[in-house]
């Protein structure tokens, strides 16, 4: 079968567009990324996973609300010169535009930090410049990820879920109309080891009156999807109970080398942790291993936050993973801290490494993180898992064709 030609937007490091290859069904036309650590990291995986040879051209490192630039071409003093995304998709129909614009003006968590609830935050509206690239390639699909928080979030005094779907139907789409019902997603259904629950909208092109495009999407969502999901919850041992434990060092030269990271392994070494932390994650992880549960309620771990640091707080700061259960959600935040991911191992008196949250995260070892800590936990952190994303990408396939057949058989029947 013809490979489809897709788009990747907000592309981050790739797990989304990561998936989407290893199903070997899609010929990769353009990804476009701001950050320039996922831009090297997202091209260093094209070129040495899948010998892709034009990697560094195809991934544009540009900002998506300059579109006009974006699509016809750039000179500046940050992102540099290049002729834009029209001319690396020349005269190519493009089948599926993919990504999802960064999801902490959406994210409860962001608006609980926020003062303002994230309202003044400029990324609540970038969807509209992923709708104006839409509007410009017009694909048969596209696949629009985001968090829980977007359902709910009304940053101007309007539902931004009713904006979206609004502005997708303006130029032509249609999108589910119960998107709680349908397009939220819970991951660990899909075997990812972590509690991650995704928004994932897909869009279809109406290209004809007569076609029932609701019933399509209701189809895809209820019964082809249901085709990907595991029988079997995969645990936080299933994904990093094999990796060589990392240990503290008694007495340390210094912060680098704080702890035993010669394990030889990408991105698996322990961040730093003063012994007063270390001193918790143990009690933590031995509370949880010896069945103690001393600290097993959020009014216990906020007094034991207190007890060590003489700060209050309204929310607790601690959390141990479970070896036998998934993981709590893998964000954004671990690249300021691991407090709310804490080795379930007490010896090894750590929160998690790089590796281990890019295999809760389903990247394969052989995705190497080769930036700074704080930017591999980012771009981890933001990633859409590429095993979700595979089980996606092995499915839109059919849902075009069965999109194309209704859409036949309808254009039959008016005749």
């Amino acid at each position: 079968m013809k490979k489809l030609t897709n788009i990747e937007l907000f592309a981050g490091a790739g797990g989304l567009l990561d998936g989407f290859e290893q199903t070997g069904k899609y010929r990769l036309l353009g990804a476009v990324e701001w950050l320039k650590p996922q831009v090297r990291t997202l091209v260093h995986r094209l070129e040495t996973k899948y010998g892709e040879e034009y990697a560094s051209d195809k991934v544009l490192n540009f900002d998506i609300q300059r579109t006009d630039e974006l699509l016809n071409g750039w000179e500046d003093e940050k992102f540099g010169l290049n002729t834009g995304l029209d001319s690396l998709v020349g005269n190519n129909e493009v089948d599926v535009i993919s990504g999802g614009p960064p999801c902490q003006a959406y994210s409860l968590a962001g608006r609980i930090r926020d003062v303002n609830g994230m309202k003044d935050d400029y990324r609540n509206y970038l969807f509209e410049a992923y709708l104006r690239i839409v509007n410009h390639y017009r694909p048969k699909i596209f696949v629009f990820e985001n968090v829980e928080g977007i359902l709910s979030a009304v940053p101007s005094g309007e539902l931004i879920t009713d904006l979206v779907r609004k502005g997708f139907d303006e130029i032509g789409y249609e999108i589910v109309d119960d998107l709680r019902k349908y397009a939220l997603q819970d991951l660990t259904e899909f075997g990812v080891p972590q509690k991650r629950k995704r928004v994932i909208i897909i869009g279809i092109r109406r290209d004809n009156d007569k076609t029932d495009y609701q019933d399509l999407l209701h189809r895809f969502y209820d019964e082809t999807l249901s085709i990907a999901k595991v029988k079997k919850i995969k645990t936080v041992r299933d994904a990093i109970g094999d990796l060589p434990e990392i240990y503290p060092i008694e007495n340390p030269v210094s912060k680098l080398n704080a702890y035993s990271n010669n394990t030889g392994i990408n991105g698996h070494n322990s961040r730093f942790h003063s012994l007063r932390d270390q001193e918790i994650f143990y009690d933590l992880a031995m509370d949880i291993q010896s069945g103690t549960n001393k600290y097993k309620t959020t009014e216990a771990l906020i007094d034991l936050y207190f007890e060590k640091t003489g700060k209050r707080t309204n929310v607790h700061k601690y959390h141990v993973l479970r070896w036998d259960e998934p993981s709590n959600t893998i964000p954004a935040h671990l690249k300021k801290d691991g407090l709310r991911h804490i080795h379930p191992d007490p010896r090894q008196k750590r929160s998690i490494t790089v590796r281990e949250a890019a295999r809760l995260q389903t990247f394969s070892d052989d995705f190497e993180f080769n930036e700074s800590m704080v930017a591999n936990y980012e771009m981890i952190g933001n990633a859409v898992p590429p095993l979700f994303a595979k089980k996606l990408g092995l499915l839109l396939p059919g849902l075009i064709q069965d999109i194309k057949n209704e859409e036949k058989n309808n254009a039959v029947l008016a005749i």
